[in-house]
């Protein structure tokens, strides 16, 4: 570390290669240590530590030095404001890192764990929805149409599926006592 407070950093963002190499020479086991540390929360292994490392020092020295000319002895030690800055480019790294998700709906059931049980479809007594409400939730739920789709599929406006979906859900929740929101 006593190299390291010893960094003239006016010759260092000179683009001086002797003073970068002393640099990273001194800098290498905080930034390396503090990368690790940061890395082991998010459970990447060396080869991630190591490229976490070398984006600090990327970060460090990209455009002519601009983050290095940022430090500020007045607000905190050379060392400190290292370790702020891997463990900032760690996280980065981390992020850049996660494995790509999927939605929800394209992850097949057998790799959820979770057993598919078919929950019991309502039993909706006869007579209580008309024919064109009871073919408008089906077409809503069952085969999972969109409201402009079961417009065109029945030929009648959107507004009229949305108010008959509207009144069948009333007279669902009045039969089978829930009050309507």
């Amino acid at each position: 570390m006593t190299e390291l407070n010893q960094t003239d950093l006016r010759v260092l963002t000179t683009g001086n290669k002797r003073a970068w190499d002393g640099f990273v020479t001194a800098a290498a086991p905080l930034i390396n240590a503090v990368v690790r540390r940061t890395l082991s929360a998010f459970r990447l292994g060396e080869e991630d530590v190591l490229d976490a490392a070398q984006d600090v020092f990327v970060r460090l020295c990209a455009k002519d030095f601009r983050l290095l000319r940022t430090y500020d002895p007045a607000r905190a030690g050379l060392s400190t404001w290292l370790a702020v800055v891997a463990r900032s480019c760690a996280v980065d790294h981390s992020r850049r890192r996660r494995q790509a998700t999927l939605p929800l709906d394209e992850v097949p059931e057998a790799a959820l764990g979770v057993e598919d049980k078919h929950v019991e479809k309502l039993k909706i007594p006869a007579g209580l929805l008309t024919d064109r409400q009871t073919l408008i939730l089906k077409c809503l739920y069952d085969e999972e149409r969109d409201v402009a789709e079961v417009a065109l599929l029945l030929k009648i406006d959107a507004q009229t599926v949305r108010s008959t979906h509207h009144k069948a859900l009333l007279r669902l929740r009045a039969h089978f006592g829930e009050e309507p929101p």
